[in-house]
């Protein structure tokens, strides 16, 4: 008979005693949950977060799944949600999930963990995770509230610090003005295209597209993003995200980047080497930079510019589709601009400015109260 990834005769030798029965039983469960996982193309991102929660509930539980019990689950959701670090809503239901998916797998006939279980212990696993004592997904943002996107001024006084930045460090003659010139485009960049912060650090120079229709633009018309993030258990999604007027100062600032600015670092270690490197934003050992690198470079410029601490990088994802559509952009373009696989997504994100909501509701009363005036 054929055995699905996972189950238990592929990862237990039948009639083999462990010295430490239960802890090898669960072990193999953990691989065999893993196997069946990656059976399903789930990547190294989604399985090894399971699998070492799975861990820690066990060792909280201070049991094995077969003993587990709702009680088990409630206990450690109030550990979560207590103390200095307090997790957020979606973060607990996650971690809900994957403790139900795990009970729903020993649960399922075909992997044979129930017969295992009642066979060597004299019990058998249960699922613990039930809508009583799970975090329910009431809301479609349960993003901290003090996330939003980057007002007009404040984006140009982040911009300006930039600028100011890299021309303090240029006349300082001190080390670093190339990574300052990088680090400030970068952000142009991420705001400029609308980009998820792993889109903006994995674009290579092959992937900044001319637009027919703006042949002043030269290669900088659009940008083809390889790395949009994934459906789970799938490929990175591919776009190509347009450079919108409104925003063609990014033009300038790329082309001065990668014709002008990028190829300096090749003059330091001789002709041949770096130029033919691929990506966009090298780092100075000649290596992509990284997502958590960019995370703390942005924090840190931004703290430096005296902007809130709640403002991220990914906040700037959130000012562009906001701001395109304060630009009267319809709702399908900014959807496909940003890689969104429904328009109700691209809503959550837009947060329109009091000034143009101002100019609607002018534009409205004008529209309906005329007729008075005549």
């Amino acid at each position: 008979m054929t055995e699905v990834p996972g189950s238990a005769r592929l990862v237990l030798a039948p009639g083999v005693r462990h010295l430490d029965e239960p802890s090898a039983v669960f072990e193999a469960m953990l691989t065999g949950w893993e196997r069946q996982q990656r059976s399903r193309a789930l990547v190294d991102g989604t399985v090894e977060p399971r699998i070492a929660l799975l861990r820690r509930f066990c060792e909280f539980a201070g049991s094995y799944p077969w003993a587990w019990t709702a009680g088990d689950v409630e206990d450690f959701t109030a550990s979560l949600m207590t103390g200095g670090k307090r997790l957020a809503p979606s973060t607990i239901r996650s971690h809900h999930m994957s403790l139900q998916m795990f009970c729903d797998y020993l649960l399922d006939g075909r992997y044979g963990w129930v017969a295992q279980c009642e066979d060597r212990f004299g019990q058998f696993p249960s699922q613990v995770c039930h809508d009583f004592n799970t975090v329910a997904h009431t809301s479609e943002y349960e993003g901290r509230p003090q996330r939003r996107p980057f007002t007009y001024d404040e984006l140009q006084h982040l911009f300006d610090f930039l600028d100011t930045r890299v021309e303090q460090v240029q006349a300082s003659g001190r080390k670093g003005s190339w990574a300052a010139l990088r680090d400030a485009q970068m952000i142009k960049t991420a705001y400029a295209f609308g980009l998820r912060r792993r889109e903006l650090c994995l674009l290579d120079v092959v992937d900044l597209r001319p637009n027919p229709h703006m042949r002043q633009w030269g290669t900088y018309g659009a940008v083809h993003v390889r790395y949009g993030k994934a459906v789970r258990g799938g490929v990175p999604r591919r776009r190509t995200v347009l450079t919108v007027p409104e925003l063609d100062w990014v033009v300038d600032g790329l082309r001065q980047w990668v014709e002008q600015a990028r190829p300096l670092l090749v003059a330091d270690v001789g002709e041949g080497d770096g130029l033919d490197r691929p990506e966009l934003w090298p780092t100075e050992r000649r290596g992509r930079i990284s997502v958590n690198t960019m995370d703390k470079r942005f924090a840190w410029l931004r703290d430096q510019a005296g902007l809130p601490p709640d403002l991220s990088l990914h906040c700037l994802r959130h000012s562009y589709v906001t701001h395109l559509i304060e630009h009267g952009y319809p709702e399908r373009f900014v959807t496909e601009q940003v890689g969104h696989s429904y328009a109700s997504t691209t809503a959550i994100y837009t947060s329109v400015s009091n000034d143009f909501k101002t100019k609607t509701l002018q534009a409205a009363l004008a529209r309906v109260y005329s007729h008075e005036d005549e």
